[in-house]
């Protein structure tokens, strides 16, 4: 399977943040959920994979090209879906097809006017009219009529009511089974990305912590419940994080054969959610040793 977006050693340092040789790969044809707590480098991330932003170090290739060299042909074939409206709000959706279309060699006329049907966007509403939802299918259908082959969504579902979310997430579904559109997908709502993704690259304090199909990462990663007895300095290095209550404790594993192995049937094991994850990297990352390969 061909890698739409490749990131070889990408590093981008600012005053007290940096993204630090960051190795990312986006399968064509796949939906990949890109995830982190706030200030993780999420947004720093898509802006050099935009070219927006230039990285101080390493390699960004799209369709295994450069921006260097082929800026014009790579943003030909990027859609890009924010949260936020990125148009003049006094212009309606028959003005920014107007201006927008020319600009794309592959524009669909006949594709345009279907999403605006589909999506139910009245042409002649002024975009600052719409509500949040509306802008952002807007943004989507410039995105599908230009054909394009990578869809950049950056918090899409952020602010929307769970009816539009699940309106929305339908859509994506549908795309995923044309294998030819890749979806790269920023967002806080982790449950959007259990229906949907089959790839999630998780990043914190901007490193890539790990970029798994996920059912590898249910394969690997447990939550384990347990008594405090259990614990030492020794049973704990299985964890990347242990949260100690009055009762017992909850920890993450990323490896379901060393918990077996330390504590045989003594422990419960559930599946982790992304928000499990998230929760027990942030904890644990003060003091955890792991791999992050």
């Amino acid at each position: 399977m061909e890698n739409v977006v490749e990131l070889k050693g990408v590093t981008k340092n600012f005053k007290g943040f940096s993204v630090e040789n960051m190795n990312l790969e986006v399968k064509q044809g796949c939906i990949t959920g890109f995830i982190g707590e706030n200030g993780a480098g999420i947004s720093t991330t898509l802006k050099m994979i935009m070219n927006l932003l230039r990285p101080d170090a390493g390699e960004v290739n799209i369709f295994g090209m450069n921006y260097r060299q082929h800026e014009k042909e790579i943003k030909q074939r990027i859609g890009f879906v924010c949260d936020s409206n990125v148009y003049y709000e006094g212009l309606n959706v028959k003005d920014i097809k107007r201006i927008v279309a020319p600009a794309y060699k592959q524009w669909d006329d006949a594709l345009f006017h279907r999403y605006v049907d589909q999506f139910e966007l009245p042409l002649n509403k002024a975009i600052k009219k719409f509500s949040k939802g509306m802008q952002m299918k807007v943004s989507l259908a410039i995105a599908l009529s230009h054909q394009a082959e990578l869809i950049i969504m950056d918090e899409p579902t952020a602010g929307l009511d769970s009816i539009f979310r699940r309106e929305l997430l339908h859509v994506l579904q549908e795309l995923k089974e044309d294998r030819q559109r890749t979806i790269f997908f920023s967002t806080h709502i982790t449950t959007d990305l259990d229906r949907i993704a089959d790839y999630i690259a998780f990043i914190h304090k901007g490193n890539l912590i790990f970029n798994y199909s996920t059912h590898e990462i249910e394969e690997n990663y447990t939550l384990v419940k347990g008594s405090l007895d259990l614990l030492d300095w020794e049973t704990e290095q299985v964890f990347v994080h242990v949260h100690r209550t009055s009762t017992g404790f909850e920890a993450l594993a990323k490896n379901i054969q060393d918990v077996e192995h330390t504590f045989g049937n003594d422990v419960i094991m559930e599946r982790a959610s992304l928000e499990d994850i998230m929760y027990h990297y942030k904890g644990g990352m003060k003091h955890a040793k792991f791999n992050m390969a």
